[in-house]
């Protein structure tokens, strides 16, 4: 196993180097490459902090500037760029736990598609949540599982780890938050085998959030759009890693 570990960056500074910190700490040996990804919007002391931690750790740290617009679209770009055979997608502002990664790695290694944190299987798993919104989230999660007649308790947290042709391989359409509930949605619709472990969400301290607490209805414009069409749309026509790259995928695909 090599991952690739995706951090988005518009405004983190301190938190980004907490996060790399810990990753490099902890899972060095499974990592091919932090990739941090950054847009025009990225705050001119979140470059400067970036360039340093790539400055620490050449070679490891890799610096992108992002070409689709919003999350969504800084995602699927490194989703292109990820060379390793796993990818981790997180936050680079703490509110993904970078200490779970471990643990992420060695469900992955037993053979599993996806593992996914979950904020939902404990008591106290939210820390700086309003009311309205986790009554929001609560509610999101309830309506998609019935939808998809899963178990999985947390379907719009955007902190997993995937082998990477489940990320190289299907089609992906949103651009900005909602890409995090469509990176499980059709995973799920493809047959992949996901589990979840549990991880504790906490408030980012600094920079502002850039998801719209309204923003968050358009989530079930994916959902009931994947829900509906046919597996094989969900594929890209035309791997992107070669012959044979999407072999795991469309063989979950046909026995499904």
């Amino acid at each position: 196993m090599n991952l690739s570990i995706i951090l988005p960056v518009i405004d983190e500074t301190t938190a980004l180097r907490e996060t790399v910190e810990i990753l490099l700490d902890e899972n060095l040996e499974y990592i091919a490459e932090i990739l941090i990804v950054v847009c025009p919007k990225s705050t001119p002391a979140a470059l400067e902090t970036c360039h340093q931690l790539a400055g620490d750790h050449p070679g490891l740290v890799r610096i992108r500037c992002q070409r689709r617009p919003f999350l969504g679209g800084a995602m699927r770009d490194a989703f292109e760029w990820a060379v390793g055979s796993h990818v981790v997608m997180m936050a680079s502002d703490l509110e993904t736990d970078p200490g779970v990664v471990h643990a992420m790695i060695a469900r992955a290694l037993t053979g599993i598609d996806i593992v996914t944190a979950t904020r939902w299987t404990r008591k106290n798993d939210f820390r700086g949540y309003s009311r309205a919104k986790r009554l929001a989230n609560w509610v999101f999660q309830k309506t998609f599982r019935v939808l998809y007649g899963t178990s999985l308790s947390d379907l719009t947290y955007g902190f997993r780890l995937f082998k990477a042709e489940w990320v190289r391989n299907i089609e992906w359409e949103e651009l900005r938050h909602p890409f995090l509930l469509e990176t499980i949605l059709k995973p799920l619709r493809l047959g992949a085998r996901v589990v979840e472990i549990p991880a504790t969400w906490r408030v980012r301290t600094e920079g502002e959030s850039h998801n719209s607490f309204w923003g968050n209805f358009e989530y079930f414009r994916i959902a009931f759009r994947t829900r509906i069409r046919s597996r094989k749309r969900l594929l890209k026509t035309t791997p992107e890693t070669g012959s044979g790259a999407d072999r795991p995928v469309r063989e979950a695909l046909d026995h499904t």
